[in-house]
């Protein structure tokens, strides 16, 4: 029976935002990002509360109530990964729009990570590690090519900042990631899958103790940590969302508030008009990022990388063993831009000028897709988390092979849908260059 990932959804509040139907495409892009952010700030602003009422008062109640608000982050953020890679306000590593906007995704969303770096872990010895932003009060060197020590005597936003990347891409100390290393501990084996060194079961996810926010000795630096790195993403959220903002700066050379919006839809005037988009070249960018995000970054560098590998380290939320709904999420955001709705806004789709046999095609393509995501989520939340999955003795696995497989081929559609659109794209502009060979 097909599941649409719309049902795997449901649990997601209604947006703030409630517009009617845009006459273009790109106005309806807009009108969708800008939907999707502000739901976004509301998850994390809800999750910054419940990190903040933990630490005034740290029990179980409050540690699984932060839990929870962590997955409900990550569900609309997953939805707004789609905006990436396309010279946006999130990740444009150059021109006005990245000085605008700061290109924050790596602040946001960086992974995999070297746990190490923030907190203990426990080695193949069972013995605790140390050398860390944690146990450490004073200058603290991540370590990496050209990395530079940083004074976190006290853990604050600006000091992760600076230690987030800092040596390399593994070195990574904000973001959702880091908050759920800290709240959830190391979800990890030795023995690639063969016995569980650490957590045990495939329904177990990482097991952090109370205690190490209560009567550890580095218990208050641990929440002094979670308090900066989510007061971090709510900041970061607001500072990208504001590119998409309605109500757009009468000068963005001061203010950058809806600027980048205001761009895409040609709307900027006087100094600001040569910042403005041509349709054409906002498209391919749309378009191509599109084709990029599907299959380089979620089916190779989120799937591919982890089931072939096969390693729980390779997967995308492996602290939480939330990966299925990673992929559920970044889906649909997929999916919502494609075909022009997101929750309650419903305009123009790309699939609209789209002749109806390469439709059927690919509406036939995403459907089998979403069986596979829908089979992927229903074992993970009753018989295995996703790091069971990829297991090669899982028949799991080989539904995840084809789900990789088919999110590939829907990534190189891309190249038509652009073209019945108007916009030429080859295999290069739906296919990142620097994407993991497996």
């Amino acid at each position: 029976m097909k599941i649409k990932i719309i049902v795997l959804l449901a649990m997601l509040s209604m947006s703030v935002y409630a517009t009617s139907n845009d006459n273009t495409i790109i106005g309806n892009y807009t009108n969708m990002a800008t939907a999707n952010y502000q739901d976004a700030i509301k998850d994390a602003k809800n999750l910054e509360t419940a990190i903040n009422n933990f630490a005034k008062n740290p029990t179980e109640v409050t540690l699984k109530k932060s839990k929870l608000a962590w997955l409900n982050a990550r569900e609309s953020y997953g939805t707004s990964e789609i905006f990436r890679l396309a010279n946006g306000p999130i990740d444009a590593e150059e021109g006005w729009v990245a000085e605008a906007y700061g290109s924050l995704e790596g602040q946001l969303n960086a992974w995999p990570l070297d746990e190490n770096m923030i907190d203990y872990t426990i080695d193949e010895n069972g013995k605790k590690t140390s050398g860390n932003i944690i146990d450490t009060k004073g200058l603290f060197n991540p370590g990496g090519e050209e990395s530079s020590a940083i004074d976190i005597s006290e853990i604050s936003k600006e000091s992760l900042t600076a230690l987030n990347e800092n040596g390399g891409d593994a070195n990574v100390a904000t973001g959702y990631h880091a908050i759920e290393f800290l709240l959830w501990g190391q979800d990890q084996d030795y023995s690639n899958f063969l016995k569980d060194s650490v957590t045990k079961g495939a329904m177990t996810a990482g097991q952090r103790p109370l205690s190490d926010f209560t009567v550890d000795k580095h218990a208050s630096r641990r929440l002094d940590y979670l308090k900066a790195a989510t007061s971090k993403v709510v900041s970061d959220l607001t500072k990208v969302a504001s590119g998409w903002n309605p109500k757009v700066s009468k000068n963005c050379s001061k203010d950058a508030k809806g600027c980048y919006r205001g761009a895409i839809n040609s709307q900027l005037t006087g100094a600001d008009a040569k910042k403005n988009i041509t349709q054409k070249h906002a498209l391919k960018q749309i378009l191509s990022a599109m084709g990029v995000f599907i299959k380089s970054e979620v089916a190779n560098e989120r799937i591919a990388v982890a089931v072939l590998t096969p390693s729980e380290e390779d997967e995308h939320s492996c602290f939480s063993d939330n990966t299925h709904r990673d992929i559920a999420a970044n889906y649909q955001g997929f999916k919502s831009v494609l075909t022009g709705s997101y929750k309650d806004i419903h305009g123009k789709s790309f699939l609209d000028k789209v002749d109806t046999k390469t439709k059927n095609k690919i509406i036939k393509l995403m459907n089998s897709i979403e069986e596979k995501i829908a089979s992927i989520d229903h074992v993970a939340t009753t018989k295995a988390h996703f790091d069971y999955q990829i297991q090669p003795n899982n028949p799991q696995a080989k539904i995840i092979v084809k789900l990789k497989n088919q999110m590939r081929k829907l990534g190189d559609m891309m190249i038509t849908v652009a073209k019945q659109n108007g916009i030429d794209l080859n295999s290069d502009d739906v296919s990142d260059a620097d994407e993991t060979q497996i």
